[in-house]
């Protein structure tokens, strides 16, 4: 709990149910601002309190009109920065173009670097955001977070232990597996796969033994869900008891609820980095973590100049 001395916390416009739980975890109210759109398209903000020498954390997600919502956080942070606040960390649960991170051909953009600088240019001290896609992506920022902690106490509390095996869905998740299944203490099993074009999976091979096991397989984002139904296809004839999914960013675009529903996945399960209540409706498998709690803690330790690194080291129970 905060005594809201010193400590602001605004939202835009595309996540505010998230900062609700964030600040009812803090015991502080939504600073007040207002976001309007003109009539061709372009973002008017107004910060209706007084922001100066204040400790100012400013909440927008990666989701929905992406280029909108990042606009709306760009020049919210200008309007604080404006108006003398003395620190100004964006809190981003999705960050925007995370996978845009390397120039992986000629004349491709590094867009994730791009973003970085435009919060900087802004006037952000800080960025708060999970899991990002790729590690490299830390280096633009200051506190990048983990979702792990919400995950592996979701692990303990609904499963036996003694039968689970954590499963990357790909070899570029390997690392987040391992470290979730070594805090855990059960077995890693990893898919390769070949792909004939950027979101579309040709071949994917299992390594690794998880037959008669509860496989959970683990990734940063669920977005077409076509390598995660596929995985859980190939679980399933090496003979697992049952297939579920665990992921931070469940962006579910185009078919992938119905992909899901006729999958051999037994459950998908997301954080709310993004909006979930409309999907949840639309797909039974679908179950939500709320990362509010953790958020909240981060924004705390943060403001308090606590250890934030510790909060992610500790065993969860």
């Amino acid at each position: 709990m905060l005594n809201g001395s010193g400590i602001k916390i605004f939202t835009g416009t595309s996540h505010p149910e998230l900062a609700e739980i964030v600040t009812r975890r803090l015991g502080i109210p939504i600073a007040k601002a207002e976001v309007t759109r003109s009539g061709i398209g372009e973002t008017n903000v107004r910060i209706a309190e007084s922001v100066r020498e204040d400790d100012v954390y400013i909440l927008n997600t990666g989701c929905g009109s992406v280029n909108t919502a990042l606009m709306e956080l760009c020049i919210m942070i200008h309007a604080c920065k404006i108006a003398s606040a003395k620190r100004i960390t964006a809190v981003v649960p999705l960050f925007p173009y995370a996978r845009q991170d390397k120039k992986d051909k000629s004349r491709a953009p590094i867009t994730a670097k791009l973003v970085a600088n435009m919060l900087q240019k802004s006037g952000c001290d800080h960025v708060i955001t999970m899991d990002l896609h790729a590690s490299q992506i830390q280096g633009f920022f200051d506190v990048p977070l983990y979702a792990e902690p919400s995950v592996i106490l979701h692990i303990r509390t609904n499963y036996d232990l003694s039968n689970i095996v954590i499963v990357s869905p790909d070899a570029g998740g390997a690392k987040r597996a391992t470290s979730m299944a070594d805090r855990l203490g059960v077995d890693f099993a990893l898919f390769h796969k070949e792909r004939k074009k950027a979101n579309e999976v040709s071949r994917m091979v299992l390594v690794g033994n998880v037959k008669g096991k509860v496989a959970i397989l683990v990734d940063d984002m669920a977005d077409t869900c076509g390598t995660l139904c596929l995985a859980a296809e190939h679980l399933a004839e090496a003979g697992v008891s049952k297939a579920l999914a665990i992921v931070t960013h469940g962006i579910l675009s185009g078919n992938a609820l119905e992909a899901v529903e006729k999958s051999a996945l037994e459950k998908l399960i997301v954080t709310n980095t993004l909006p979930q209540h409309e999907n949840k409706a639309r797909c039974k498998k679908l179950e939500v973590i709320d990362i509010g709690p953790v958020l909240g803690e981060v924004i705390r330790r943060s403001h308090y100049g606590e250890s934030v690194s510790k909060l992610f080291h500790e065993v969860p129970y």
